[in-house]
């Protein structure tokens, strides 16, 4: 396939598997119609207008916590930990980043007690490996995306080899399609190996068994136990990091929570178990907790904060500035929120330190207390745990063909390069236009050990222009040498995982991410139109969203899109910003009529 018009055609005719536009998640929802133009014209009404679609997630808990499925789900994990069996989560993109947070929260809690509590060290050293996760293109796709990889069920399969999982075990797969192959692979390769299964998606089923026949095979599999989380579309049309992933963490990160609930009498001495919270003591209602968060979150000041946060991002990139985040409890959240904007908004991904070619990100995340390697120890719980896959194995899977010529460095050398601690990079505040922000919950921001951190963010963001602050959380103090805070007030429910916590995050990052790039016209009405088509399902996004926007058939614009991928290919300079081949198709298709090859 030398050509755009072989490349196109062999899509239009040989991977239909990938057409999805009959999936509720890649549909536009109708209440959101004209999404962009409301944020650029009443940038309040905008996020009200975002926030109403997380109602729907709302509406769908009610029926999957009454689900047989979930209680199953519950169950099991819960018996897992009691017999000292392991607990896998899998995903990939947005899915694959929920999974590492999952793992994240668990092996934090066990950490945090064993800090409060130091005779309890070895039990928790010994429960925090209970709980892993497999992220499609291993942790490095963190932090940046990696192109191709969920098309492959073998790469799957191999994930879940390499993590040593046996009989016994649990694998939770995560999809938030339900059709994702690597996601599936990895399911596969867990059936062989004897593990109890769960998949948790957000289409219907009934309609993924109908058209996608890779995601039939595991769900009418009777060993797989499904999840059907479907809420219907997307605030923006096939944007499953809103929405999609909200549910998911919800009813998996509620069921976990669950299960460590039950277990910690069974394992802590019962004056430790009476110092907890009651809330790490009895199972929460998912439901209720839900309702007010999102309550507390489109109340007028909460509205107001956020619209305050996204004028300040959308001002700063309008400028050509550069934002850099420092946290320390929300850099897992923070880091998923904006790798997720690269292919959303054909933003620039992340730098690494020796990469003097590669335009620099617009937003970067940074740990003020701790050098790179520590730091990522510190967000993960652990030391990153990466891909160090050759050409010879890449063969060996079936991989694609530059895979096999140059496989991409995706090791822990590699991720290291992301200089996340607290190194001076002078890249972040070189531009004319530049801010640090810190981004805090209420806990950690009146807590012990802020005055410590208070200083290290001194520090690093000293050489910046502006300081900025987000709190999220009941209150928010009074910050030094910060030019302005924008607090979001919201309920913060303590649990063993900390769950409302990492949701409340969610939220908020998901509104103003998306808002600000909505401001700066990366969005048409409630489309991404900036997405790069960087695997077969964006591939199908992107033709179906020109098809939309251009008036054209679904055929003119796969081929259209195809043409422009090839050409922004030999015309982009090496450092020079890509621009997203769906948003310069459209362009192209509205200014002159169509051709069809013959």
């Amino acid at each position: 396939m030398d050509t755009y018009r072989e490349r196109a055609e062999h899509f239009l005719k040989h991977e239909t598997q990938f057409h999805l536009g009959v999936l509720p998640t890649e549909q536009s929802h109708p209440r959101t119609t004209g999404l962009a133009e409301v944020l650029q014209r009443d940038l309040p009404a905008g996020l009200r207008l975002l926030q109403g679609v997380d109602e729907d997630v709302l509406v769908a808990s009610r029926r999957v916590f009454a689900s047989a499925e979930y209680a199953a789900l519950v169950a099991a994990l819960t018996a897992a930990l009691r017999r000292g069996a392991r607990i896998c989560f899998s995903g990939c993109g947005a899915t694959g980043r929920l999974s590492i947070l999952l793992e994240a929260c668990w092996r934090h809690a066990w950490s945090g007690l064993a800090a409060r509590y130091p005779e309890l060290g070895a039990l928790a050293a010994a429960q925090s490996e209970r709980v892993c996760s497999i992220m499609t293109g291993g942790d490095y796709a963190l932090i940046r995306s990696v192109e191709n990889f969920e098309d492959y069920t073998s790469f799957g399969r191999r994930q879940v080899v390499e993590a040593g999982l046996a009989r016994g075990d649990v694998l939770v797969a995560i999809s938030e399609g339900g059709e994702t192959s690597s996601v599936i692979g990895t399911i596969l390769e867990a059936r062989e190996r004897g593990l109890e299964v769960f998949f948790a998606f957000n289409n219907p089923a009934a309609i993924l068994s109908q058209h996608i026949e890779r995601s039939r095979q595991v769900i009418e599999d009777p060993g797989v136990t499904v999840l059907d989380l479907s809420s219907g579309p997307m605030a923006v049309a096939g944007s499953t990091r809103m929405q999609a992933t909200t549910a998911e963490l919800l009813a998996v990160g509620m069921a976990l929570d669950q299960a460590l609930t039950a277990l910690l009498p069974t394992l802590l001495p019962a004056a430790v178990l009476a110092g907890l919270p009651e809330t790490w003591r009895q199972p929460q209602d998912g439901t209720a907790r839900l309702q007010d968060l999102l309550a507390d979150l489109a109340a007028p000041a909460a509205v107001a904060a956020m619209a305050a946060w996204t004028t300040a991002e959308r001002d700063l990139y309008a400028a050509h500035g550069r934002l850099t985040y420092v946290a320390a409890e929300c850099l897992l959240d923070i880091f998923t929120d904006t790798t997720e904007r690269s292919p959303t908004f054909m933003m620039p991904p992340f730098r690494k330190c020796d990469d003097r070619t590669s335009p620099p990100s617009w937003a970067f995340v940074k740990d003020p207390t701790r050098p790179t390697p520590a730091a990522w120890s510190a967000v993960l719980g652990r030391a990153p745990r990466c891909l160090e896959w050759d050409a010879a194995l890449y063969a060996t899977l079936g991989g694609p063909p530059s895979t096999k010529v140059q496989p991409p460095r995706l090791g822990q050398a590699e991720i290291l390069k992301f200089q996340i601690g607290c190194e001076d990079d002078p890249s972040r505040y070189e531009s004319a236009a530049n801010a640090a922000m810190a981004v805090l919950l209420t806990p950690e921001a009146t807590g012990d050990g802020i005055g410590t951190w208070l200083a290290a963010w001194a520090r690093l963001s000293r050489p910046f222009q502006r300081r900025l602050a987000a709190v999220v959380g009941p209150s928010a103090p009074a910050l030094p040498g910060v030019e302005a805070v924008f607090h979001v007030p919201c309920r913060l429910v303590s649990t063993p995982l900390g769950l409302w916590h990492r949701l409340a995050v969610k939220l908020v990052l998901n509104t103003v991410s998306t808002a600000t790039m909505g401001c700066l016209g990366r969005l048409t009405s409630n489309w991404m139109a900036s997405v790069e088509p960087t695997n077969k399902k964006l591939i199908d996004r992107g033709s179906r969203l020109i098809a939309e926007l251009a008036g054209v058939d679904y055929a003119t614009a796969c081929h259209a899109l195809h043409q422009t991928v090839e050409e922004l290919a030999a015309s982009t300079r090496p450092g020079q910003e890509r621009r997203s081949p769906v948003a310069v198709t459209i362009a192209r298709l509205r200014a002159a009529p169509p051709v069809r090859p013959s």
